[in-house]
């Protein structure tokens, strides 16, 4: 089995360095015999990379080595053809167990290899971290398309989730007496409450907050997902009593502190998404927060609701195109919304809701809170996709077993909250006994436990909206 010939229209270069960089999966039979790939191969398709402009000229080394350093589905076909016989004839185990085991070695596609050995060298595993940012973002905007790049996403990302698993990750805090790098790091990576300045960075890491990273051992101290913790008197239902500036207490009264509200978390590094590495990090401070104050006894959040204002946006304008009215209100509510904004149809109150000019009325806002209470707890509560929480948000939580607890009326004034979810923000409460329970129930039977207050919100919105 010669050399496999790539598709035409690869740079010359680009051919050549494949060929020489992807090691060929040896004959089964030989497989303990093989030798170790060279070192200086993959240095050498590290640097090969990286010279490669982002965009383009990578995706296309990328969509050559997934389509073209695959499984061979000769030797598959092959090895599968085997599994069928040895079961037709009823061989021993022994026989069958060695023709899957032969099935499962030829199911390896080649560019493992490649990747395998790259996270042996020295800066590998940053490199692949890179590399599949590069991958995924060429999926996204279908620069690499095709089932081939999204098997070797798949592949790639089972590999980084073996290689970032709790064992090899360290907790790490972060103080104002931090590297400097690290807290720029921190701020550049909040994707949730954008860091203003220094000052709310120095507020951010003070008295009453902590900030909690992991790392991974052969990428030390640099963060890779980030947790932001306020510690209350109480659960809190307002982000701007959490990072609005005010100047940093210096000593924190321990007999205060009752509550931990995890505000914010975000992945510092796009090529680990869909690795396991959120649900890990809060419970893993969860643990530390209990150590060092035992007294704290509700554990909290204070999430965003990404998508809500666009989910009810495009209620109103399929509701308005099937009946040319609208059945998200009452006839009441409708009535006195249309009086405010002159208008019958839903068209200004969308046009009210994409531009955040709604919150200037006091009058339309105080009409809307009802509403859109009943309608956001529907849509965290109701909404699925596949079984689970349309809200990815939501599904989070949801799967490490915590409680939809409260629906926070302007939980975020700032533009960027009344954009994305009218100002409403959710608290998912984690009551440590329940967790494991809760998530199973989830899990298994797609079930979300819930508060009074939620589900009294549900009840509304099934009795007062149509959908």
């Amino acid at each position: 089995r010669g050399p496999r010939r790539l598709s035409s229209g690869a740079s010359p270069g680009m051919e050549e360095l494949l060929r020489r960089s992807v090691p060929p999966l040896p004959p089964y039979e030989t497989k303990e015999k093989a030798p170790p790939p060279a070192e200086l191969r993959g240095a050498e398709f590290v640097r090969f990379y990286r010279a490669l402009e982002p965009g383009p000229p990578r995706a296309e080394l990328l969509a050559r080595l997934a389509r073209d350093f695959g499984v061979e589905h000769g030797r598959v076909a092959e090895a599968a053809a085997k599994v069928l016989q040895a079961r037709e004839q009823r061989r021993e185990p022994g026989a069958l167990l060695q023709a899957e085991d032969r099935l499962r070695y030829y199911l390896t596609p080649q560019y493992r290899g490649l990747f395998q050995q790259l996270g042996r060298l020295e800066g590998g595993l940053r490199f692949l971290v890179e590399l599949r940012a590069d991958l995924m973002e060429g999926l996204a905007s279908k620069a690499v398309d095709g089932p081939h790049a999204k098997e070797m996403n798949g592949v790639l990302k089972n590999m980084l989730s073996e290689w970032f698993c709790t064992g090899f990750l360290n907790l790490e805090r972060v103080t104002w007496q931090s590297p400097c790098e690290v807290l720029q790091k921190i701020s550049d990576s909040e994707a949730v409450h954008p860091v203003r300045n220094w000052v709310d960075m120095k507020r951010r890491v003070g008295a009453y907050r902590r900030c909690y990273f992991f790392s991974h051992c052969a990428i030390p101290g640099e963060p890779l997902i980030v947790l932001h913790v306020a510690l209350t008197s109480d659960i809190s239902s307002s982000i701007q009593a959490i990072v609005k500036e005010v100047p940093p207490l210096e000593t924190e009264d321990t007999d205060k502190i009752t509550t931990a509200i995890f505000y914010s978390i975000s992945l510092t590094q796009q090529g680990l998404q869909g690795v396991e590495l959120g649900t890990h990090l809060i419970k893993r401070v969860v643990k530390e927060l209990q150590k060092e104050l035992p007294q704290i006894k509700a554990f909290s959040t204070l999430s965003p609701i990404p998508g809500f204002t666009k989910w009810l946006v495009g209620l109103l304008s399929s509701q308005a195109k099937e009946q040319g009215r609208n059945e998200l209100f009452t006839e009441g509510e409708w009535h006195e919304i249309s009086a405010i904004t002159g208008d019958s149809s839903s068209e200004t109150l969308k046009k009210l809701l994409n531009t955040n000019e709604w919150v200037r009325s006091e009058k339309l806002a105080e009409v809307l809170r009802s509403p859109l209470l009943r309608l956001c707890a529907w849509y965290l509560y109701g909404e699925k996709h596949r079984g689970y929480a349309l809200n990815p948000v939501a599904n989070f939580h949801l799967q490490n077993g915590s409680v939809l607890w409260r629906i926070n009326w302007m939980g975020d004034t700032s533009p960027r909250g009344i954009g994305a979810s009218c100002g409403l923000m959710v608290n998912y409460r984690y009551f440590l006994e329940e967790t494991a329970s809760n998530s199973t129930l989830y899990l298994g039977s797609k079930q979300i436990r819930a508060s009074e207050q939620v589900l009294a919100l549900v009840a509304q919105f099934q009795q007062n909206s149509k959908l």
